[in-house]
């Protein structure tokens, strides 16, 4: 795999005891927020993305897999919506040059709308119902059937008197590549509810079981049009080794049916994403370099140009370029501990407070005017305003004394985090606010740096006409 390891997400390693770009850009941005107004009494909480770092993670992606793939070979990178369902982050993935993997009505409207092309979209879904297939067969979207089921539906879709194909088998009638999902069962990581190839995973083919893999060469022999063969392994928690093993099993089962049947059937195989995050330090570890090469190594008929290739990273692509930033309500102490209430807790970072194990996040401290916090480290808890006790982002965490006024900043929260609101309490949905070096023209404002909306924080007749407001009069009328 080898050891170099890009420190910055800009391509240039650093050394210890220098400071990433990415964290000068948050420091200044965190700062600017608060001399513009977005931060304050008011606005006490906010989500920040940083669409330098987004960009860069799109194309160090593409470079890593341009590097190892033969010339010509077709790849798409499909952001998996999931991670971050924000139309103007689709949209800015899109001018990169990356697709979108979709798993509800929900998120291949969010595509649609931040103008995906159906041929960079991907839908995968355990539970897609006959309308959603119809939609997508007839958009031209790729789709990969989870199960014997789903694909007895998509028969049913194609004409049954169309032009044969091999065997006087009807051909598809839509343009859609369409493939199967497996599952490798090769098993899990450290996070369960992350890991998709374990022996009783409910995703895909279980490969393993008895007769199954019987089932899915006989399936292609049946048909014609499928083209694709997908897995995933997992993501958070899962070790690169056990990725790529997921990867050559798949790889092997597409040769094995291509050698079956006589023909190059299967021309794509989708890999799914999952690259691991890491959430201890500002270092992109492991980086996608050094996850091409190994997947290079491992599998290296996967890449050799006979075989397109479709990868569905999402966390990996946001985690690092996003942050909350809360406005310390409080600052009070129980039992000899300093404890901060904030505006940020279980309704921006539900898995953190819920299951903190599995998901801690690191924390910054930043005074009144955005700037870093500086001071002795003291041992203390930074709260969320929900009204339960375990409503903490983090617990005994050694920090600058956060101070009433100050700010505490939740880092590496771009994927799964602020743009997945959880309403306990029925708290607000945050404003989130992407950043840039300003251009110098006027426009940027305070620290240089200049913003652009992607939401709007909700309001509080939002909240109502969510919660049922046009209809209070409903049950009483029963």
């Amino acid at each position: 795999m080898g050891t170099d390891i890009d420190l910055t997400g800009d391509g240039v390693d650093i050394g210890d005891g220098e400071q990433p770009a990415r964290a000068v850009r948050r420091d200044e941005a965190v700062r600017a927020a608060v001399e513009q107004g977005l931060l304050g009494p008011g606005h006490p909480i906010v989500g920040l993305l940083d669409v330098t770092g987004i960009r860069e993670s799109a194309a160090e992606l593409r470079a890593a897999f341009d590097a190892v793939t033969a010339p010509g070979t077709p790849v798409l990178h499909a952001f998996a919506v999931k991670a971050t369902p924000l139309v103007p982050v689709l949209r800015l993935l899109r001018e990169a040059g990356i697709g979108a993997e979709v798993a509800s009505p929900g998120e291949l409207a969010l595509a649609r709308a931040a103008g995906l092309r159906p041929e960079m979209t991907v839908l995968d879904s355990p539970a897609k119902t006959p309308a959603e297939l119809r939609e997508a067969l007839a958009l031209g979207i790729a789709v990969n059937a989870d199960n014997p089921q789903e694909l007895d539906r998509i028969d049913a879709l194609m004409l049954p008197h169309g032009p044969k194909g091999v065997g006087g088998t009807p051909m598809a009638t839509s343009r859609s590549p369409i493939g199967i999902r497996v599952n490798p069962q090769v098993g899990g990581g450290s996070i369960g509810a992350t890991s998709t190839a374990t022996a009783t995973s409910k995703f895909g083919v279980a490969l393993r079981d008895e007769g199954a893999r019987e089932w899915i060469v006989r399936a292609y022999a049946d048909r014609p049009w499928l083209t694709r063969l997908h897995a995933h392994t997992g993501s958070q928690g899962i070790p690169l080794s056990l990725m790529a093993q997921g990867a050559a099993e798949t790889y092997a089962l597409a040769e094995e049916i291509n050698r079956s049947l006589g023909r190059r059937q299967i021309d794509t195989v989708d890999i799914g994403g999952g690259l691991p995050v890491n959430f201890g330090s500002d270092a992109t570890a492991p980086t996608y370099a050094q996850y091409a090469r190994l997947l290079s190594e491992a599998v290296p008929g996967l890449f050799d140009g006979r075989y397109g290739l479709v990868t569905e990273f999402g966390r990996s692509l946001l985690a690092k370029h996003g942050t909350v930033v809360a406005r310390v309500e409080y600052a009070k102490s129980a039992g000899r501990r300093a404890i901060a209430v904030t505006h940020a807790g279980v309704q921006v970072a539900t898995r953190t407070v819920y299951v903190p194990g599995s998901w801690p996040l690191r924390i910054a401290a930043y005074d009144a005017k955005g700037r870093p916090k500086e001071g002795p480290e003291v041992v203390q808890d930074i709260a969320g305003p929900a009204c339960f006790s375990g409503d903490l982002l983090a617990e005994g965490r050694a920090l600058p004394l956060l101070e009433q006024g100050d700010y505490a900043a939740a880092l590496d929260t771009g994927a799964y985090y602020f743009a997945h609101h959880y309403a306990y309490n029925s708290l607000a949905r945050p404003g989130i606010y992407g950043f840039a070096p300003s251009d110098g023209r006027g426009d940027g404002g305070g620290g240089g740096v200049a913003f652009a909306t992607v939401r709007t924080p909700q309001t509080l007749d939002e909240i109502v006409a969510e919660s049922g407001g046009a209809h209070a009069s409903g049950l009483t009328t029963l």
